[in-house]
């Protein structure tokens, strides 16, 4: 279970780190391709490191992998900018994870509107 704190501290990380990939690492960096969100930021108790989970939606998968190692081949650029952000002792490493949440949600549309395409075919024959 999180302390308040540590909730806190994990909302604000990922309150900068989203501000971070859409101003300063967009302007770095031109291979950073469609929308990233930042769904979360797990920091560890002792603050040396910090799970950043993204969601990244993009044209295709080439695009969506491309941009998420571009991510994490910025981590440093990215600690060094939250540095500067964040009025803490201690910056944690940074680590990328992927939040596929979205991409699983689109899938649960899109059967439950096959599904509904299919109750209404059937329905419409009777």
């Amino acid at each position: 279970m999180k302390s308040l704190r540590g909730e806190r501290l994990s909302s604000e990380y990922r309150k900068a780190v989203y501000e971070i990939i859409s101003t300063s690492l967009k302007n770095r960096t031109d291979k950073i391709k469609g929308l990233v969100s930042v769904t979360g930021a797990d920091v560890s108790p002792d603050l040396k490191n910090a799970k950043i989970y993204v969601s990244i939606l993009a044209k295709n998968k080439d695009e969506e992998r491309a941009t998420f190692e571009e991510l994490c081949a910025h981590a440093g650029f990215i600690r060094h900018e939250l540095a500067h952000m964040m009025r803490s002792r201690t910056v944690p490493e940074i680590r990328f994870i992927r939040d596929g949440s979205m991409e699983y949600g689109e899938k649960i549309d899109r059967i439950i509107k096959q599904l509904e395409e299919q109750e209404n075919g059937e329905g419409e024959s009777k």
